[in-house]
């Protein structure tokens, strides 16, 4: 039978989601753990990756087994043998074809940004405390929702097929001493949303135009973009299906 596992986790000592020689992973820590505790080999896929130090509130993945005891029990023992920083929210009996990647129709992250130094929050936000132009970089924000074509904000070297996304949402909010960019798209490329924020801190800096986002994404070169921020401010936070 095909279950979803519902996960979240912190990144930072970990070379993001993938399983890979010689480094410490999402995906390795939580089969090995699944497949101890389940007595069966475990292997998941799940909705994306995500890069080395990136978190994730919100996660899923799926994997076919046998189980016979009861989800919350099975959930209380997994989260028993896992370490501190990845934490088993549910586990969601599906149909048998359904795909934690494939099925997925929207997904969000955030990027926060501390405006003073935080010794509690180093890990989980980026600190940044120069001025910022926030009604500048939302006006470069929305500009974002009229394109589909990114390949400007993607890594160079990389094996997808498009560069084409539907944003549906990206907006700033500023919440008491923090700074927090929203977006949501059916998918995403490979350091996208990283080098969106850095692209949107160049115009809140008044080093470009809220107008130059248009010709830099009409470029598809990533040399126009701006910078990709720190990784550890960035959170995986909400993933859509239409079953669950």
């Amino acid at each position: 039978m095909r279950y979803f596992i519902q996960f979240s986790y912190n990144g930072t000592h970990y070379h993001g989601w993938q399983s890979q020689p010689n480094a410490v992973s999402v995906q390795e820590t939580l089969e090995k753990a699944m497949s101890t505790v389940l007595g069966m080999n475990i292997a998941l896929t799940a909705a994306g990756r995500t890069d080395t130090g990136v978190h994730a509130k919100k996660m899923f993945a799926h994997f076919d087994a046998s189980l016979t005891a009861e989800i919350p029990g099975l959930v209380y023992k997994l989260n028993s043998f896992l370490p501190k920083d990845i934490a088993i929210i549910d586990i969601i009996a599906v149909h048998d074809t359904a795909h934690a990647r494939f099925d997925a129709s929207s997904r969000t992250y955030e990027y926060y940004i501390s405006r003073e130094k935080n010794p509690f929050g180093s890990d989980l936000s980026w600190q940044y405390s120069l001025p910022l132009d926030v009604d500048a970089m939302n006006e470069a924000a929305a500009r974002l929702l009229k394109h589909t074509d990114f390949q400007c904000f993607s890594k160079v070297n990389t094996d997808v097929s498009t560069f084409n996304c539907k944003i549906t949402e990206a907006y700033w909010q500023e919440k008491g001493n923090r700074l927090v960019f929203t977006i949501s798209a059916e998918r995403f490329l490979r350091n996208m949303v990283r080098a969106i924020v850095g692209t949107l801190i160049n115009i809140g800096q008044g080093k470009i135009s809220a107008d130059s986002m248009e010709a830099i994404i009409e470029s598809r070169d990533r040399k126009q973009a701006g910078f990709s921020v720190p990784a550890h401010g960035l959170f995986l936070t909400e993933i859509k299906y239409k079953y669950i």
